[in-house]
């Protein structure tokens, strides 16, 4: 079994989160670079609310949002190694050990909810292998967050086309988005959810890629101002925790754990479309321009893509190629 390994984890000062609950027998920190009013944090304190009722408190869950112990791209180390019992990371970080999750970045390859809801669904022909590769990394995977579609923002005007890439320093958060980047003629530059407001503040890059509902909780209306509605890739997060960590608890605690799990995912999953929705009103009201390409721009953006498929089935071998296929087959 591969086992994540995180040098700074050991001086790392919990002191930074809330205090455990001295009566709990079992508590349970997670790690969330999000801010907690975030909708991704509202769901972690909806499995936490539930999970402290059902165990009567004997299970105390406590939340470290906004990056306060790790940043989104040190979770599967913490959580793997064991430095944390529980995290939350986009699905992407686990690129570097299994290219195959990459799957949900492919452009355009999930252009419905429908198409979304069948991968994403436990135990899928999609979803299922993943959960079972990221298992070999040290973690379990709890339940998934949908986060909604990418979207890209900028300043001056939409980035409508490919040609509106050219030559444009691009905010990605991952490998694959880069390479889409670099197929339109922009140059990819990684950076982590937390930091995207002051590289957008300070003119690090041009352009950014992120989920309409980060620019809500992030307030990115006061470092950009136009939203293209491109949807062309759908973004996870997972909520992880330590497999070693998850094996030692009794059987009753697993079982509220799961419980609560599985009702935080349907809840994120089915508001998703809600939650994209108030926050692009948002954005509106805060003086945003929301663009929509046209059919025909929508077209010459896939027609850039093609390098992107080849690269995946390329790097991810046999696993990528069992679920691109099982992708197509929605």
């Amino acid at each position: 079994m591969k086992h994540f390994t995180l040098a700074a984890a050991a001086a790392l000062s919990f002191a930074l989160g809330p205090v455990a609950a001295s009566a709990a027998d079992v508590t349970m920190r997670i790690s969330l670079q999000l801010p907690l009013k975030s909708h991704l944090g509202q769901n972690l304190v909806l499995f936490k609310e539930e999970v402290e009722a059902s165990s009567g408190g004997d299970i105390a869950v406590e939340i470290y949002d906004s990056a306060q112990l790790y940043k989104d791209k040190e979770v599967p180390a913490a959580v793997g190694s064991g430095a944390i019992e529980a995290g939350v990371a986009s699905l992407t970080r686990y690129v570097g050990d299994i290219p195959a999750v990459d799957i949900f970045y492919q452009p355009f390859l999930f252009d419905t909810e429908a198409k979304v809801r069948a991968a994403v669904a436990p135990g899928s022909p999609v979803r299922g292998p993943i959960d079972a590769a990221i298992a070999e990394t040290g973690s379990t995977v709890l339940w998934w967050q949908a986060y909604g579609g990418a979207i890209m923002l900028s300043n001056g005007g939409p980035i409508a086309s490919p040609k509106d890439m050219e030559g444009q320093k691009v905010r990605v958060f991952g490998k694959t988005l880069g390479a889409f980047t670099e197929a339109a003629g922009g140059a990819p530059t990684l950076i982590s959810g937390s930091e995207q407001y002051l590289a957008y503040q300070r003119g690090t890059v041009d352009i950014g890629m992120t989920g309409v509902s980060g620019v809500k909780s992030r307030k990115l209306w006061e470092v950009m101002d136009t939203i293209t509605v491109t949807n062309h890739a759908d973004i996870e997060f997972i909520v992880v925790v330590n497999t070693e960590w998850w094996n030692a608890l009794s059987e009753e605690h697993r079982a509220i754990i799961k419980a609560a799990a599985t009702k935080a995912e349907n809840d994120v999953r089915n508001r998703m479309a809600e939650i994209e929705a108030e926050a692009y009103a948002a954005a509106e009201e805060n003086g945003m321009t929301i663009y929509t390409p046209t059919p025909e721009e929508l077209e010459a953006w896939k027609a850039v893509s093609q390098p992107v498929y080849d690269a995946f089935l390329e790097s991810t071998g046999e696993l990528g190629a069992q679920i691109m296929e099982a992708a197509k087959g929605l």
